[in-house]
């Protein structure tokens, strides 16, 4: 995922801002990592540079 990625995603759940924390990145991409909703207290991985923002099932 590029830096610069960032600053145009929201959560896919209420809209609100993301915060992005790097884990590993290279000169390129971030490569893992995570963006965290702090207003719904979900956390969307960064996994190989793909940022998974797909809602989390909170169905059991």
């Amino acid at each position: 995922m590029k830096r610069e990625l960032n600053d145009i995603l929201c959560c896919p759940v209420c809209k609100g801002d993301l915060e992005l924390v790097v884990t590993e990145e290279n000169d390129v991409e971030i490569l893992t990592g995570a963006l965290i909703c702090h207003a719904c207290s979900v956390t969307y991985p960064i996994d190989e540079g793909i940022p998974n923002l797909l809602p989390q099932n909170t169905t059991s």
